[in-house]
């Protein structure tokens, strides 16, 4: 009797500091593309993801918790970052999953998500769907959609290319089609027999699948050649159509741009390339905000090189959710929505806003050209790439409620997002 109970004694004493650690923790899971074509976006996010963590345990958690961060690569594969999702959930525990760098990842976790009600939020997904049609009321979007992206750069497409003839090579899945039709309609190209196209496979895209859709447009000889293409596939594309002498016969517009994917591509290849992005490392510089300006700087201090939209995206994410959090007084994924749902914020750009029946941030657009390779290559870290072009504000950019309702009620989705328990 007194070994079994010294024995009791010993074992609870053993455990009870892993157990006091546990409820001073709170997990939050990053599923991110670890590798795959979006393992350039992937690293960015994990880089910042750690400098947000590390900002807010040093600050003393969130409701006095330490955060931990629990890792899954995705690979940019829908049913692997399902499973991912399920497992953070069920089996580590996580109280927020975030991250991706595809619209198809992002469209599967939330759905995994809100059978568990758990907050998610789409750290780098420009498929319109996302908060559109396969929204949720547990899902977040904290980088702008296709629509807002096309509709910044349509404009001045539409200016300097009037009348012209397109050609469009497009990602097969879910954020290709939502980005391709949604630069149709902002450059006046919905005509497919007159502003031809191709897809190419999704995430299983060969050069060879590149070379063909490229062999195609160089036939056509469209005036323009829009790359629906993301990370290393657009950068594959880019240099097969330099390579191919397409770049001197045709603008070139990438609808979604990041500094990665340009340094992928490099400095001549991408000189003179137009596109859209939510955010970049200049725009705190260029307009004076500062919590931007510190991030860009203790980034490059800490991982020698400037962060990318994907990392910026991140970074706002985690201290979002530890705001919404303490602002709860709780956990409590309902509380948490709550507290997010209208709540305007600014962090590294202008004001934000996360919209109330849809969960779309809404956030101001720009519009980058890419600038010539001398310029890039006089930059501290080779990464000079973007110059703004324009901006279009988020309330001018994003779709409205009534084109939101009609999309949904088209897709035979409900009109709004689901009940909060107890609504």
């Amino acid at each position: 009797m007194k070994r079994t109970l010294w024995f009791l004694v010993a074992v609870t004493w053993l455990l009870a500091p892993s157990a006091g650690i546990a409820q001073d923790t709170v997990k939050i899971g990053l599923n991110y593309p670890k590798t795959g074509p979006y393992n350039v976006q992937g690293l960015d996010q994990l880089q910042a993801a750690q400098m947000a963590v590390d900002e807010i345990n040093a600050a003393g958690g969130i409701l006095g918790k330490k955060v931990q961060l629990v890792l899954r690569d995705t690979q940019s594969k829908p049913d692997l970052a399902a499973n991912n999702a399920r497992e953070l959930i069920q089996k580590d525990g996580v109280k927020m999953i975030f991250g991706g760098s595809s619209s198809g990842v992002a469209v599967a976790v939330a759905k995994v998500c809100q059978e568990n009600w758990i907050p998610f939020f789409g750290t780098l997904t420009y498929s319109n769907d996302t908060t559109g049609v396969d929204g949720h009321r547990c899902t977040f979007r904290e980088c702008y959609d296709a629509w807002m992206g096309a509709k910044a750069i349509g404009s001045y497409l539409k200016q300097r290319f009037p009348g012209k003839k397109y050609f469009y090579i497009t990602a097969d899945y879910t954020w290709g089609h939502t980005t391709e039709a949604s630069v149709r309609k902002f450059t006046g190209t919905e005509d497919k027999t007159a502003h031809k196209g191709m897809l190419t496979p999704f995430p299983t895209a060969t050069e060879d699948d590149f070379k063909k859709a490229l062999g195609l447009a160089k036939i056509v000889n469209p005036d323009v050649l829009v790359l629906v293409l993301f990370g290393e596939d657009m950068v594959v594309a880019i240099r097969n159509a330099t390579a191919m002498g397409l770049k001197e016969k045709m603008q070139i517009v990438v609808p979604n741009l990041t500094l990665g994917m340009a340094e992928g591509g490099g400095p001549k290849v991408m000189e003179g390339v137009i596109g859209a992005i939510p955010w970049t490392w200049q725009v705190p510089n260029q307009f004076g905000f500062s919590r931007g300006k510190t991030f860009v700087d203790t980034f490059a201090g800490k991982y020698n090189r400037y962060p990318d939209t994907s990392g910026a995206s991140a970074y706002t994410i985690l201290h979002e959710y530890k705001g919404a959090v303490e602002r709860a007084g709780s956990f409590d994924t309902p509380a948490v929505i709550q507290q997010l749902e209208g709540h305007a914020y600014q962090l590294l750009k202008d004001k934000q806003v996360w919209r109330d029946f849809d969960h779309q941030s809404v956030q101001t657009v720009y519009a980058v050209k890419c600038k010539p390779e001398a310029v890039v290559l006089k930059d501290k870290y080779k990464l000079d790439y973007f110059e703004i072009i324009s901006s279009l504000p988020g309330d001018q950019a994003v779709v409205s409620r009534e084109e939101w309702t009609a999309q949904r009620k088209a897709a035979g989705r409900p009109p709004a997002l689901e009940a909060l328990p107890g609504e």
